[in-house]
């Protein structure tokens, strides 16, 4: 018989809705029922798409001793951390004060009042590598909890006590300059793999943000070494396992620091972000490479990740069926070679085993091989290696697939919006463009009101019930700029407008610190707040981002002196830790640049507006905002005023709104966009 998640919309805990355990979402309800039975609460935590999640429900929560023994003792809450990111964030923070270490499934025990006393994340069923089993856990806090209640009350004031009075010491009180930025730089340097690309050991993680600040740095300094190290890092991922050879796309991480054998699970965000980057990289270098992984990774998303009613499905599973009844991590994604040979011919399996790395030991499991790209690739005829990939992929989509993950998360649909705006201009895909306009309508019809209020999710064109955060108005306001900037649409200003107006009347305070919820979102043991990057931009620097792009659209000083002040937590602990707050070192790379302006005034029909817009777009002036329209266009405030030239097309370079003469013509264009001027 269902438990109550079955009455639930993420996918996640109705993944569970049939597991004996009698599983409460978070609610208030489920925090009375226990202290109705004064009991405390199991705090699960986890994901859809989280490899040890699937494996600890198989090996407890679908157990029915160890169920009968959380229903009698426990009320057993299920949290969805992609639905609740505010829930998450608060009781990591404890997990990793208290164990030095976090991740998912988070387990933490609670008291009625939702103060946590006792912390984990995995746990096997049985005592494994000097891990207690799941069983022994249980009964260890449900003899402390019987016996020395007190006790357990004291502790759990205590870490509500500690964490409430943590709070967050900025010092800069001004944006980081060029020594913050030059010194963040070295950080990078001294942390970077020069033998296989990325930072740091394994497991190893795409570094999106750091790569955008490492290519606005190069720009704006003509630092060869940022570029190195940028170009250095995509070709790896590009050519290693993390990255699908046959489908395109990237999995979560790597378990090992050659990005050989990956983490297998899709992520929307992960693939939005590299999107953009590769397409940066190429706007930056004309790579051919970065521009096949760019648009690749675009078509990726539209074929596997586009729902019914326009918008991302959050993620693709690790995990899927080997094909013999058992659910096995990867089994979609590797080969070996007599499955080359099933499917391809002796001849062209050699060639392929080859091309992509497999061999008869393997690099996997059970003798299988994740595709690469090693750097010794046969120099195939392109004709044959399209054939071969053609064909294995059409085996491949015969296998069974991964799990997807189908709400819409709305940050990450912002930042798929951005990716696909951006990518479809630079390589004329206006599918890509239009994708992306489908996105922000579907984020404007079902996750937005009138307002300036967003939720967080959505799931088959129906919102979810739980507020957005600051990264979701932070990232679909970027999603929405961006679209303004390729489709010459002044509507996609006006609702970034309305969110960023969300932002700083109810996430941010006085001194220009801002919160990840806001001020009258749940009240939870603790307000979250935390300005570093993770997987994402942090919320924090993904509005510092979207703030100084409305402000150079729109002159408004209120959007841009907010920008600043968030900036300043940049100025404190860029230096000190760049690799987790590169979003925010990227961010004050544009406003050191400006950021600069482009107004592009002409006929919408006149290949002369054309290519200056495109122009425009192609500049890697770091931040830079274009905004293009018919002469007398009052719909973008940047564009109010601007004239034709002599009765041609004309573009203006701004900054703050006080701009060079203008010219008609791309070339002097170009110029006056390169780097430094």
């Amino acid at each position: 018989m269902p438990n109550r998640l079955a009455h639930e919309t993420s996918p996640y805990l109705l993944q569970h809705a049939d597991n004996p355990v009698d599983w409460w979402p978070w609610s208030p309800e489920a925090f009375a029922e226990a202290r109705r039975r004064g009991v405390p609460v199991l705090l699960s935590v986890g994901y859809s798409s989280c490899h040890w999640c699937h494996v600890m429900a198989h090996e407890s929560f679908e157990d029915e001793p160890t169920a009968a023994y959380l229903n009698e003792h426990f009320v057993s809450v299920k949290v969805d951390r992609e639905e609740r990111p505010d829930v998450d964030a608060v009781y990591m923070e404890a997990v990793q004060a208290a164990t030095g270490h976090g991740g998912w499934p988070m387990t933490v025990f609670l008291t009625p009042d939702a103060e946590p006393f006792y912390f984990g994340t995995y746990f096997p069923p049985d005592p494994r590598h000097g891990m207690p089993g799941f069983r022994q856990v249980l009964e260890g806090v449900r003899a402390a909890w019987s016996d020395r209640r007190d006790e357990v009350g004291q502790v759990a004031r205590r870490i509500v006590r500690d964490l409430s009075e943590r709070s967050l010491a900025v010092d800069a009180v001004r944006p980081p300059g060029p020594e913050e930025l030059h010194a963040a730089l070295l950080g990078l340097t001294r942390d970077f793999d020069a033998t296989r690309g990325g930072f740091g050991g394994a497991p190893k993680f795409p570094p999106s943000m750091t790569l955008e600040f490492l290519l606005r740095h190069h720009v704006r300094t003509g630092s060869e070494a940022a570029l190195e190290m940028a170009t250095a890092t995509c070709e790896a991922m590009a050519r290693g396992g993390i990255y699908d050879q046959l489908g395109g796309g990237f999995a979560r991480y790597a378990v090992d620091a050659t990005w050989t054998v990956p983490h297998f699970e899709k992520m929307l965000y992960d693939n939005a972000l590299l999107c953009r980057a590769y397409a940066h990289l190429w706007r930056a270098t004309g790579s051919e490479l970065a521009r096949r992984v760019a648009l690749e990774t675009a078509d990726f998303m539209i074929r596997e990740l586009r729902t019914a009613e326009g918008g991302f499905a959050s993620a693709l599973d690790a995990d899927s069926d080997d094909g013999s009844g058992r659910h096995v991590e990867g089994a979609y994604y590797v080969w070996t070679p007599a499955q080359l040979r099933e499917v391809l011919g002796e001849e062209d399996a050699a060639l392929a085993a080859e091309h992509f790395g497999v061999t008869e030991e393997g690099t996997f499991e059970e003798g299988a091989s994740v595709l690469q790209l090693p750097d010794t690739e046969r120099l195939w005829e392109a004709g044959k290696v399209a054939s071969v990939r053609a064909r294995l992929l059409a085996a491949r989509d015969r296998r069974p697939r991964p799990g997807r993950d189908d709400k819409i998360v709305a940050a990450w649909n912002g930042l798929a919006i951005a990716a696909l705006a951006e990518t479809g201009a630079y390589f004329d895909r206006p599918d890509l463009i239009q994708a992306a306009t489908d996105t922000a309508d579907l984020i404007v019809r079902v996750h937005m009101d009138w307002h300036g209020r967003l939720a967080r999710t959505s799931l088959d064109g129906a919102p979810g019930t739980h507020a957005g955060v600051l990264e979701d108005y932070a990232d679909v306001a970027e999603g929405f700029l961006a679209l303004a900037g390729v489709t010459g649409e002044g509507v996609w200003i006006d609702f970034a407008g309305l969110l960023l107006g969300t932002v700083l009347d109810r996430f941010t305070t006085p001194d220009g610190a801002l919160f990840d919820t806001a001020d009258d979102a749940e009240k939870l043991i603790r307000r979250p707040q935390d300005p570093t990057d993770n997987a994402t931009p942090s919320g924090w620097t993904a509005a510092a981002g979207a703030l100084l792009s409305y402000a150079a659209y729109t002159g408004s000083a209120r959007h841009r002196e907010a920008a600043e002040k968030a900036l300043g937590v940049v100025t404190a602990l860029g230096p000190k830790a760049p690799r987790f707050i590169s979003w925010g070192l990227a961010v004050a790379e544009a406003l050191l640049d400006g950021p600069r302006e482009v107004a592009v005034v002409g006929p919408a029909d006149h290949p002369a507006t054309a290519r200056l817009h495109r122009t425009a777009l192609l500049s890697t002036a770091p931040g830079l905002v274009v905004a293009v329209g018919e002469p007398g266009s009052e719909e973008i405030p940047l564009l109010a005023g601007r004239t034709l030239l002599d009765a041609r097309p004309a573009a203006y370079v701004c900054r703050a709104f006080t701009c060079d003469a203008p010219t008609t013509d791309a070339e002097s264009l170009e110029g006056r966009l390169g780097s430094g001027a």
